[in-house]
C-alpha cells in the first residue's frame, strides 16, 4: 500500500524553506541531483526552547554521522526523529552551516555577501518569532565531510547520486528548518547548487 501524501514540494536550489511535522509523520528528503548538501534544524513544536542537539544525537549513537537507525536527539535528551531510511548512507552534523562571516574567513572577502545557509535559517526562522540566538548547529544531509585520526575535518566532494533519499519519522511534532545549501566555493553541492524535494507522508495505519 502506498503512503498518503501530505506535502510534497520542490524547495529550489538555494532557497529556504519549513513545514510542522507532526507524531508518525515522515519526512522524505530527495537529492533529486545529487551533490547537494540540504542544511536542517528541528525544533519542538510545541516548546521552541528545545531543539535539535548534535552532541546529543551523536552522543546516543556513538558515531561521529547520521545514517540509517539514527535517533535525533534534542537538547532535552528526548528522540525527535528516527532515520527509518537512507539510500545515501552519510550524512555530516559537525561542519555546520556556512554563515556570510565563514565564507568570508575561509574563501575571502570577496565571498562576503555571497548567500548563505545561516541567513537562509534567519529568514525562515523568523516566521515562528525564532531569532538569530535560536540557530543552533544543524545537521547536513547528504554532506560529505569526512574526520581523520587525529580528529580534522574538511568538506569534500559528495556521495549522494540522482534521486538519493533519506527518510525520518517524527516522534513528537516538530518544526522542520531547511536551507537547500547556497554554498558555491566549496564542493558540498557540487560547486553547482540544484533543487531538492521534501514530501510529507501521513502515518501508516
Amino acid at each position: 500500500m502506498s503512503k498518503r501524501i501530505i506535502l510534497d514540494v520542490e524547495i529550489a536550489a538555494r532557497k529556504p524553506w519549513s513545514a510542522i511535522i507532526r507524531k508518525g509523520q515522515t519526512l522524505r528528503i530527495t537529492d533529486t541531483h545529487g551533490q547537494q548538501a540540504v542544511d536542517t534544524l528541528f525544533y519542538c513544536a510545541d516548546d521552541f526552547g528545545e531543539r535539535y542537539s548534535g552532541q546529543d544525537t551523536l552522543r546516543a549513537q556513538g558515531s561521529a554521522y547520521v545514517g540509517l537507525g539514527t535517533r535525533i536527539m534534542s537538547n532535552e535528551g528526548r528522540v525527535m526523529l528516527r532515520v527509518v531510511a537512507d539510500s545515501c548512507g552519510l550524512h555530516d552534523t559537525s561542519a555546520g552551516a556556512c554563515s556570510c562571516e565563514s565564507n568570508t574567513v575561509r574563501f575571502g572577502h570577496q565571498t562576503r555577501y555571497q548567500h548563505a545557509c545561516r541567513e537562509n535559517f534567519v529568514l525562515e526562522a523568523a516566521k515562528y518569532g525564532l531569532s538569530k540566538r535560536d540557530i543552533v548547529p544543524n545537521l547536513n544531509f547528504f554532506m560529505n565531510v569526512p574526520i581523520d585520526p587525529a580528529g580534522n575535518f574538511t568538506v569534500v566532494d559528495g556521495v549522494s547520486k540522482p534521486g538519493d533519499t533519506i527518510e525520518l519519522v517524527a516522534e513528537m511534532d516538530v518544526l522542520c528548518l531547511i536551507s537547500n545549501c547556497p554554498q558555491i566555493n566549496n564542493p558540498c553541492n557540487g560547486f553547482f547548487p540544484t533543487p531538492v524535494q521534501v514530501t510529507i507522508f501521513a502515518p501508516e495505519s
